[in-house]
């Protein structure tokens, strides 16, 4: 076929579907550890019950508006109260979800049909106009929207049909549908500007928000899903920050679910007669960001040497109890379609490392200290091995252990040296987009790279999977080599639960099923 011939017929569905799933993991991961039963995914579900949830981040910055959600409890409310166009499953595939078809013929125009029937909780219809207002509501300056550099791309949405919107985009996107899954994209009502109720067309209705201490959520027995969730009364998200604390909360009834378990903690909860784990394998990683707006820190030699510095194998053995698979400071995950096999692995050389230390002028001198906190999962234990391994060569690295409230908002990208931890993004566009592009509000060391931009828009309308994949590829290596995080490994969410509360299952955006469990979880007893 030639390029005109090829460029003339558009994309077909079946394009569309093998670039759908191209952005996933090829591996999903998910497997049950300990005391769990396999036999609880073929019990039937029952309404009825009342679960406390904990999760490891709480703070007075947890928002109902999906637009500036940024953590994970954030997440779990905008999937809680509100739905979104598509959802992904455990394959990270797209589904339909308050849209009933989503279609295009060249990846730019693309029609969305929505769902008849969808009410929100205060029993208005939702229209297209929701829809219009939910989507381009991110591109205006003042709504503060996380995804931003996402909807950016957007360059029209408007009512085109009784129950259809038509979305433009600057230039075609085969990740559309999976990009629609976002949880900041989930539906609101037009024109709404306070959030203080959530009223949405999710499972859950709001019963109260205290931020930074508690939601509560009760189920909507008008959600437009039948034969399926919600089942429980009541969904309480408390926020636990401490490890111990929290896996302590779990033993002793208190909550019912949690998250980030601690992999020191897993044989314990295994043991105990009722409880249980659930790894799911991921993308997710804790980075260290090393800002290039510092003098040393975004030196390219301090880089590279903190980058030999880290022992990625005893950090996957030793910090994360072989929950985790080693990485090569980029993120694009091995299980990943486009990841870049050829990249050839960057070795624990501390001699490598003070080579490029002394270049730096970083070898015998005060440097910044390393910002570490339990909520960046591991970043204390990393931050100490790489200390113990600067010590070695003469690099005086210091860590500063500050609490996890406020973490995210007073510490992380504010300092030279400091930790982020990104959960799974649903596609190697969206994770580049928000974390790696030059204009990117979540660009952690500030980096600027004009050759991974324009690879990036690139990669986004390419239709030859073949070339798509060179691209992430090149990206990938770019990332590598001059990127300004280390980032040693990928790790796996774990989250434990009392055993009575069933169809837990796995999707490897995040933690609980990627913040969407509330919609499928049931309570036994």
């Amino acid at each position: 076929m030639t390029k005109d011939a090829k460029e003339n017929r558009g994309v077909n569905r079946r394009d569309m579907l093998r670039l759908m799933s191209a952005g996933g993991l090829a591996v999903a991961g998910g497997g049950w550890i300990g005391t769990a039963s396999r036999a609880f995914a073929a019990s039937t579900p029952k309404k009825g019950g009342s679960i406390r949830v904990a999760y490891d981040t709480s703070s007075t910055s947890d928002t109902l508006d999906p637009a500036k959600a940024s953590t994970g409890a954030d997440y779990i409310r905008c999937f809680t109260f509100y739905s979104s166009l598509t959802h992904l499953d455990g394959s990270l595939t797209p589904q339909m979800n308050l849209a009933s078809s989503i279609d295009t013929h060249d990846g730019r125009v693309w029609i969305i049909k929505l769902r008849p029937g969808v009410t929100f909780h205060d029993g208005k219809s939702l229209t297209p106009a929701d829809v219009v207002y939910s989507l381009m509501r991110h591109k205006d300056p003042n709504t503060a929207s996380k995804v931003k550099v996402l909807v950016d791309q957007f360059a029209d949405a408007k009512q085109t049909g009784p129950d259809e919107v038509t979305l433009t985009l600057q230039s075609p996107n085969a990740d559309l549908p999976v990009i629609l899954a976002t949880p900041q994209l989930v539906i609101v009502k037009a024109g709404t500007t306070s959030f203080e109720t959530a009223v949405g067309t999710g499972p859950y209705r709001l019963k109260s928000f205290k931020p930074g201490v508690s939601t509560v959520g009760v189920r909507n027995d008008n959600y437009w899903k039948t034969g399926a969730g919600p089942y429980l009364d009541q969904i309480e998200l408390i926020g636990i920050s401490d490890d111990a604390a929290r896996v302590n909360a779990l033993l002793a009834g208190d909550v019912h679910l949690i998250n980030s378990v601690n992999p020191r903690q897993t044989r314990r909860i295994s043991a105990t007669r009722g409880y249980a784990m659930k790894e799911t394998r991921s993308g997710m990683y804790t980075d260290l960001i090393m800002r290039r707006d510092n003098p040393l820190t975004g030196n390219p030699d301090f880089v590279q040497g903190m980058k030999y510095l880290f022992d990625r194998e005893q950090l996957r053995s030793a910090v994360f109890q072989g929950y985790a698979v080693i990485a090569n400071d980029q993120p694009i995950h091995p299980g990943h379609r486009y990841f870049n096999a050829s990249l050839p692995q960057r070795p624990h050389d501390p001699d490598k490392a003070k080579f490029h230390f002394q270049k730096a002028g970083a070898v015998g001198v005060a440097l910044p200290p390393m910002f570490a906190t339990t909520d960046a999962n591991g970043s204390i234990e990393m931050a100490e091995l790489l200390q113990q391994a600067g010590a070695t060569i003469d690099v005086n690295l210091s860590v500063n252990r500050v609490p996890s409230d406020g973490y995210w908002s007073n510490h992380w990208m504010k300092h030279p040296l400091g930790f982020g931890n990104v959960n799974p993004r649903s596609s190697a566009d969206v994770l580049f987009s928000q974390f790696f592009k030059s204009n990117a509000p979540w660009n952690e060391s500030g980096w600027n790279d004009p050759k991974f931009d324009q690879l990036l828009l690139a990669a986004r309308s390419e239709t030859d999977e073949a070339k798509r994949k060179q691209m992430y590829g090149d990206m990938q290596v770019i990332v590598s080599e001059q990127g300004g995080i280390g980032l040693p490994a990928f790790l796996s969410f774990l989250d434990a639960y009392d055993t009575r509360l069933q169809g837990l299952g796995s999707i490897p955006t995040g933690a609980m099923m990627g913040g969407a469990f509330a919609e499928y979880v049931w309570w036994s007893a």
